[in-house]
């Protein structure tokens, strides 16, 4: 829930009294144009941003003010970038399965059983071993979605998910995020 919140860059008033709520299993999606604060907003929901006034609230816990809290917070959102940030060194299953074995002290099998399952999910599982470099835009996309749901979120963030591929590979994400959608997942969607 955002609740009155205000971001400025310097100047430039980016966000100006924005009060919202999703609601847990909708998927609503913010369209807008290019420089509208969709993406300021989203990094706001997730701490990445901090906020000049107002307060955002997850799962009834103040984001705003979370302090030392931010990070397991944070490992309840899971956040799909628009330029992927896959680890380019890494292959498909290790970016998938680094957070849940880091932050969340999985073993080694058990994240791998998870990020496989999560791979043939989003369609994507016989690339396990390849690097992005491998992939085209539609199959790194996925592999950012696998990587985020590997840390079983309440709620999943896209920033502009499609808006980096080719055309051909625009309908390889949108099923991924429509199925996704039917099964429940609290999404909030940027786009313009």
């Amino acid at each position: 829930e955002l609740a009155g919140v205000r971001k400025s860059f310097g100047e430039n008033l980016v966000l100006d009294d924005v009060s919202l709520s999703f609601e847990r299993g909708s998927a609503t999606v913010v369209a807008g144009p290019s420089g509208s604060g969709k993406s300021t907003m989203l990094r706001c929901i997730n701490g990445l941003e901090s906020v000049d006034e107002g307060e955002v609230r997850f799962d009834g816990r103040s984001v705003s003010g979370a302090g030392k809290a931010l990070a397991k917070l944070r490992s309840e959102i899971g956040m799909v970038f628009q330029q992927f940030n896959l680890f380019a060194h890494k292959s498909v299953m290790d970016n998938v399965t680094l957070a849940p074995m880091e932050v969340k002290g999985l073993s080694k099998a058990d994240a791998r059983a998870r990020g496989q399952k999560l791979l043939e999910r989003v369609g994507i599982s016989e690339k396990a071993d390849q690097y992005p470099a491998d992939l085209s835009g539609g199959q790194q996309q996925r592999v950012a979605i696998a990587r985020a749901l590997a840390m079983e979120p309440k709620l999943m963030l896209f920033d502009e998910p499609t808006s980096a591929l080719d055309p051909e590979m625009i309908r390889e994400v949108l099923d991924v995020m429509r199925d996704l959608a039917r099964d429940g997942m609290t999404m909030a969607v940027v786009t313009h």
